[in-house]
């Protein structure tokens, strides 16, 4: 008898990280990239790299984002994850670089939506964050390809 799919060795839908990262520790980047492996291996997303900008007046042409649309162009990229919109660049040029990977057939994956969080009260007082994952954004596990 012939095993399950889900027992097989099967690559998922191929996509690039990017994250945005102009005065982020190393540890940070490490816990950031982690996130987008970790989303990537939870939603069967191959993670194929990952391109960090750390130009924090970067225009819409900077070597990581020129980096990523490169590789966007070869054959079964399916598109980009990042853990939030800011990540793809500054607020004057998101809505433009947004349009780019697009424009290159791929879908941009965010971890969390930028739109308002919504609030559960809990016992005790608190509240918790639940945010909303968006299916534009993809992320990498390496830093780079």
């Amino acid at each position: 008898m012939e095993p399950l799919t889900e027992q097989r060795p099967v690559s998922g839908p191929v996509v690039y990280g990017f994250l945005r990262l102009a005065r982020a520790s190393a540890a940070r980047q490490a816990a950031l990239t982690a996130s987008l492996a970790e989303y990537c291996d939870r939603h069967e997303l191959q993670l194929s790299g990952v391109f960090t900008d750390r130009d924090a007046v970067a225009g819409p042409s900077s070597a990581a984002f020129t980096g990523l649309l490169d590789v966007l162009a070869l054959p079964d990229v399916y598109g980009v994850v990042a853990p939030a919109a800011s990540h793809i660049g500054p607020r004057a040029i998101v809505h433009a670089r947004s349009r780019q990977i697009e424009a290159a057939g791929a879908r941009l994956l965010l971890i969390r939506h930028a739109g308002p969080a919504h609030l559960n009260a809990r016992p005790g007082g608190s509240a918790k964050r639940h945010d909303r994952g968006s299916s534009r954004v993809l992320d990498a596990k390496t830093s780079g390809p």
